[in-house]
């Protein structure tokens, strides 16, 4: 059977989540409900490059499936692209080596996350970014980020509920931006992330850059796996799956 290979967007606001569950509108039903339609009734089975969960959105998300028969890859993306939910785009399908495993062989991902500064939350903003009425110092924060790169045991910034044994990473760059007087933009890019990762180490930084927890808090969280030296998980509505890279 012919292996393609999806890039997708989606707003995750509707949804709880990527992963399929009972009782649950989910990204994946919908596209695997789309798939079975096409395919005549017959189910067909998605493999995304990572799980994102309830609220949280993505502008680069790679999925991979076996099809019964080959197809024409831009009239097969438009097919998708027309026949899944408005908040659900397919970016480009390609058909792929039948080796290629969009979670196994990803190399590097890049995760955005949105935090509103105003005043009063905005209400245009309010699905996309996260709402934080302090002005952190963008500084210290930016000093703080550079312990989280490299090569660390993350175990601390894992939420319970993650099945992974090995939770060793490697974070290659964390930026922060002021991209507006009141809109900041986390970027994280990395080898891989753990379940909400990147949720409390944001939480975790806004905390350092008000002054309730030292400079050195993630230093100190990473080597004694310290709970007391991180944050609050920030809420998902600001955080963005950007890109997955293959080598």
């Amino acid at each position: 059977m012919p292996r393609y290979k999806a890039v997708i967007s989606y707003d995750g606001t509707n949804y709880a989540g990527f992963q399929i569950q009972n009782n649950a509108h989910t990204i994946q039903a919908e596209i695997e409900n789309t798939l079975r339609r096409i395919n005549g009734g017959k189910s067909i089975t998605i493999h995304p490059s990572g799980r994102t969960d309830s609220g949280v959105h993505a502008k680069g998300q790679v999925i991979h499936f076996d099809y019964p028969h080959e197809r024409d890859s831009e009239k097969f993306r438009f097919a998708l692209d027309t026949q899944t939910p408005a908040d659900i785009c397919f970016l480009s399908v390609e058909q792929v080596d039948d080796e290629f495993h969009a979670r196994y062989l990803a190399k590097e991902k890049i995760y955005h996350y949105h935090v509103d500064l105003g005043q009063s939350p905005d209400p245009f903003k309010r699905l996309y970014s996260a709402h934080y009425r302090y002005t952190p110092d963008l500084d210290i924060m930016k000093q703080a980020a550079k312990y989280i790169e490299g090569e660390h045991d993350f175990s601390i910034f894992c939420a319970t509920g993650s099945a992974v044994q090995d939770k060793t990473r490697t974070i290659h760059e964390v930026t922060i931006e002021k991209i507006s007087e009141t809109e900041l933009i986390f970027i994280f890019r990395g080898n891989g992330f753990l379940y909400k990762m990147v949720r409390m180490l944001v939480g975790t930084l806004l905390k350092i850059g008000n002054g309730q927890l030292p400079v050195d808090a993630i230093e100190k969280a990473l080597l004694n796996q310290d709970k007391k030296m991180t944050g609050p998980t920030a809420h998902p509505e600001g955080l963005f799956l950007m890109n997955v890279s293959y080598k």
